[in-house]
C-alpha cells in the first residue's frame, strides 16, 4: 500500500499469487484464483484482460474497502460509480485496476475468526 492513508473504508489487504486462470467463459473476461502470500486465503476474482492481462504465477495486491475516498468517507453519489470523481485523489489512483461492486461470495474460516 502506498503512503496515502484511506482511514476506515479499507477491509482488507493482501498479496496474492495468481494460481489459475481460466478464460473459457467469455472472450475479454477471465476467472482468476489465487492464494496469499501466508497461504491464509484464497480469491477468486473476474477481471478484464484486455484492460489488465494477468498469468499464472502473477503478484496481485488485492484491497476491499467501503469508499474509495482516502479519508473513508462514504461516497456522495453512489449511482455515479467510481470513475465520476472531480479531481480529488481516491484510493483507485494508487492501483492499475479497479473492480466497483458487490462481493458475491465469501466463507468464514474454520475458527469462526477468519474469511
Amino acid at each position: 500500500m502506498s503512503n496515502l492513508a484511506a482511514g476506515d473504508a479499507q477491509l482488507f489487504e493482501d498479496t496474492f499469487t495468481v494460481t489459475s486462470y481460466d478464460q473459457s467463459k467469455y472472450d475479454r473476461v477471465a476467472r482468476i484464483g489465487g492464494t496469499s502470500t501466508d497461504n491464509q486465503t484464497q480469491m477468486q476474482l473476474d477481471i478484464n484482460i484486455e484492460l489488465f492481462p494477468v498469468r499464472v504465477g502473477s503478484n496481485l495486491e488485492v484491497v476491499l474497502a467501503t469508499s474509495l475516498s482516502l479519508d473513508g468517507s462514504k461516497d456522495e453519489d453512489e449511482e455515479k460509480g467510481w470513475r465520476h470523481v472531480r479531481g480529488e485523489s481516491t484510493l483507485a489512483d494508487m492501483y492499475d485496476y479497479v473492480c466497483y461492486g458487490k462481493i458475491y461470495k465469501f466463507e468464514d474460516g474454520i475458527d469462526g475468526q477468519t474469511m
